[in-house]
């Protein structure tokens, strides 16, 4: 019995002592009856636990006593096994709870009240923002008409168009070229030229200059000089001799120019880079819109200078527009994290409530280009971005300039 249960439980071999009887027996006798004697000899061997051949059957032999020991177990053990399991669960819950709590604290800041000193810093960062936005060209209308123009001549409508090149130079700016070669609307080169983003132009790069203000358009079918005269409310005679037409027959893909005009106020703005994309890409919820709004901690009515976009903390915010990173900084009670970008042209973006600020100051950033996370610092009852635009110095209601 011994070696069978050692075969059985244990793998190592293991020396064992046997008595072997051998011999031959002696007769012994008693009182009732003779038996024989033997005398035992004792003979050591080693033995090892049996190996069974592996075979498909006996995998799944093997198999089936243990999954019928593992049931025995769990019948057996049910109750303690059931109560570890909800110890486990209870304790994930538990830590998953105190961490969604800390996460909320962190986030959120209680109500606050702006002191004298903190007043002052906003006034501040408004007035930084202001020098930033004033544009060193000259401001125009919503068609590209340069306003408080002086010095120029008298746009002549009666001599064929003629056209010069120039090459730009580092510094140079859609207005201030128009300007040097006499023209009174930024649109005529944007158009002349195709430019579909002035701030794509670069020293080195050769524009058309016309000697007139203008636009180029191509002819399409069914078209006539006397339909486009009176689409752009320009004389007959002024479109045949700008454009040196001898008839009045037009095909479809010719090019005329149309002089005294600018392009309309919606290609003009995306063509000046005035169209800005959201900063939010992510899911988010509008909270709270530019203009008066009731105080979220006080109640008391104030001027929201911005919009919020309420969202996760950690969402990531974009560049509206491409331009560079102006200032970055923390204003506690405020703001909190925040960041300024010059697109130039006369705007600027701040981006405030930041968890999180992923750009340096003077650093250039695309349209698109990660500048930060959102967060839930300074002035602010929850994770959110605060969406601000300048213009010249002066506040815009971001809704008019953002792409949607």
């Amino acid at each position: 019995m011994e070696i069978i249960s050692y075969v059985q439980d244990n793998s190592r071999e293991k020396r064992m002592r046997i008595p072997v009887i051998r011999g031959r027996a002696k007769s012994e006798k008693s009182i009732s009856l003779t038996y024989p004697v033997y005398t035992p000899e004792f003979h050591s061997f080693s033995a090892k636990k049996v190996r069974k051949n592996f075979t498909a059957k006996n995998l799944l032999k093997d198999l089936g006593a243990a999954l019928t020991l593992s049931a025995d177990f769990f019948k057996t053990n049910i109750k303690l096994i059931s109560f570890v399991l909800f110890s486990a669960a209870l304790f994930i819950f538990v830590s998953f709870s105190i961490i969604k709590v800390r996460t909320f604290t962190l986030d959120h800041t209680g109500p606050i009240e702006l002191q004298r000193n903190e007043s002052l810093d906003l006034a501040s960062l408004n007035s930084h923002m202001s020098s930033f936005a004033l544009e060193k060209g000259m401001e125009y209308d919503e068609t590209g008409n340069l306003l408080d123009v002086s010095g120029l001549a008298a746009e002549n409508f009666t001599e064929a168009v003629t056209f010069q090149t120039y090459k730009v130079r580092s510094g140079d700016t859609i207005s201030g070229i128009a300007i040097k070669f006499g023209l009174r609307n930024i649109s005529t080169l944007i158009s002349v030229n195709d430019i579909g983003n002035v701030r794509q132009l670069a020293a080195g790069q050769k524009l058309k200059i016309p000697s007139v203000d203008g636009i180029v358009y191509t002819v399409k079918s069914g078209d006539s000089l006397n339909s486009i005269s009176d689409k752009y409310g320009i004389k007959l005679d002024a479109l045949l001799d700008v454009n040196d037409l001898t008839k009045e027959t037009l095909t479809a893909g010719q090019q005329l120019f149309i002089p005294g005009v600018g392009l309309d106020a919606g290609t003009l703005r995306n063509a000046m880079g005035e169209l800005f994309t959201m900063p939010i890409s992510a899911k988010f919820r509008w909270s709270s819109p530019y203009g008066y709004r009731a105080d979220p901690f006080t109640g008391v009515k104030t001027f929201h200078t911005g919009t919020d976009m309420a969202c996760p903390t950690g969402t990531p915010i974009q560049a509206a527009m491409s331009g560079r990173i102006m200032k970055v900084g923390n204003m506690h009670r405020i703001y909190g994290n925040y960041v300024i970008i010059d697109h130039g042209n006369g705007y600027q973006t701040l981006y405030a409530h930041m968890s999180k600020v992923l750009v340096a100051k003077g650093q250039w950033v695309s349209q698109g280009t990660r500048i930060g996370l959102v967060g839930s610092t300074g002035y602010s009852t929850g994770p959110h971005l605060h969406f601000t635009v300048y213009k010249n110095g002066k506040l815009v209601d971001p809704m008019t300039i953002l792409k949607r």
